[in-house]
């Protein structure tokens, strides 16, 4: 049975009350991106970035799974191949929605990373700057996110299942953000059928074979159903 990849961006968990960074009145909209999301930003005023990312967690540890969330991983269980889901969220809504094996490309709020010696653990809920590393002890520990700027985790895992995809999602993502952005064209090389479903088209809506336009709670498990025959 043909393989599924399910790529999400933050339109899948604006209903769970995380805000996009495109929303006129959430965190980011108080904050320049330049400043809070790059490692240069981190570099110039740490106790800003720490103060940004500890909001960021507290909101995300309150969140719930929604009907979109709670369908992927419904997808994932009753799917007879493999349903791979690729986040660009650093929520852990996918994984208290049920899905497993859920691939972090732009890392996790639950995380922290030692910019020194790149040791990995989970973050207090509040970091502080200059907070020493448990493997090293040095006073560079960093939310374990993936900044502007940086290189995605995992790309290598991404790129070899978009190589054998069948089908090939993109759920609440702008299009706008790369390498994300490009992988519909490496899913149309491996031959897959193409899908979009967002609240409106995306940059990128050209590039996908089939279109849904919703609110993700709506559209996600009616699209579901479809696929396991339940509609």
């Amino acid at each position: 049975m043909e393989k599924i990849v399910v790529l999400t961006g933050a339109g899948i968990s604006a209903e769970s009350g995380l805000g996009t960074f495109r929303d006129e009145d959430g965190l980011w909209a108080q904050h320049r991106i330049e400043d809070v999301a790059t490692p240069e930003g981190f570099a110039r005023d740490p106790a800003l970035v720490h103060g940004f990312y500890n909001a960021r967690r507290v909101q995300a540890a309150q969140a719930q799974p929604n009907a979109a969330h709670r369908a992927l991983a419904q997808l994932q269980r009753d799917w007879p191949g493999e349903v791979i889901i690729v986040t660009q969220n650093v929520d852990s809504l996918h994984e208290a929605g049920g899905a497993t094996g859920v691939i972090h490309m732009h890392g996790t709020l639950a995380g922290a990373l030692c910019a020194a010696c790149g040791h990995r653990w989970t973050a207090p809920p509040e970091m502080t700057v200059g907070e020493p590393c448990p493997a090293c002890n040095a006073p560079s520990a960093r939310p374990d996110v993936v900044w502007f700027g940086e290189m995605p985790y995992h790309m290598d895992q991404i790129y070899d299942h978009l190589a054998e995809v069948g089908i090939f999602a993109a759920i609440g993502t702008s299009g706008q953000v790369y390498p994300a952005a490009a992988f519909v064209h490496e899913a149309i090389a491996a031959g897959a059928q193409t899908v979009e479903l967002n609240l409106e088209p995306s940059a990128g809506v050209s590039s996908y074979d089939e279109t849904h336009f919703g609110p993700a709670t709506e559209i996600v498990p009616q699209w579901v159903d479809r696929l396991l025959g339940r509609h």
